[in-house]
Order: C-alpha cells, then structure tokens, then sequence
C-alpha cells in the first residue's frame, strides 16, 4: 500500500460540518460516519446491530421524527430522504470510536482519531 493511500484527506472543516448538537450532546449522523468510514451505511447499522451491547445510550441512540424535522427546518440536513428512508441513529464521541473498533478497518480507526 503507498504512503498516501495511507493517508486520509479531509478537511477539518468538513469533519465539523458533520457533526451536530442532539439532546445536549454532539453528535455524527450514521450516514455521515459511514461516507467518513468508507463503509455502506446498511453495513454500518447492520454492525451496530451484531454489537449492540457495545453501544450504550451515551454512545449511541436513534434520532425521533421530531428531532429529524428539526434537522430539515434548520438546514442541517437537506431531506428525510438524505436519510435513507429510515430515523437515523447518532453517535456521541465514544461512539465514533467504538464504532470504529467494531468495524475494524483501517480508514475507520484512522477517521475516528481525527474526528475525536
């Protein structure tokens, strides 16, 4: 593998446009972590699910269609239909990295310690 294969190219400031302010905590969208990861986000959820007991509710919890509404009207994210479909699950800081150690790639270990 080369050096710059290697290395991850983003901007800080794309990291911090992703990340958003849930029930008083910061928070990533599933989505967003999963383009950051490099990973399909059905395949990021499907993980999560196989290893839920790794996942507290300070790590990790779904969004109510409440709260996505409030996304969409305050131009957080564009659309429901940017999510999928489906209420998406957030996740705090602990989570990314837990997130990261489940997936167990290399890209997400490196994404994690740059978003934390």
């Amino acid at each position: 593998m080369s050096e710059t294969s290697k290395n991850i190219v983003i901007s800080d400031e794309a990291v911090l446009n992703k990340i958003y302010f849930v029930r008083n905590k910061k928070v990533m969208l599933d989505r967003d972590l999963a383009e950051l990861f490099d990973v399909k986000a059905i395949r990021l959820r499907e993980q999560v699910k196989r290893n839920i007991e790794k996942f507290p509710l300070h790590f990790m919890f779904q969004l109510t269609n409440e709260e996505v509404d409030n996304m969409v009207s305050h131009f957080a994210i564009p659309s429901k239909q940017h999510l999928g479909g489906t209420l998406p699950y957030v996740f705090t800081e602990h989570g990314v990295l837990q997130l990261a150690n489940v997936l167990k790639s290399q890209r997400a270990t490196q994404m994690s310690i740059k978003i934390i």
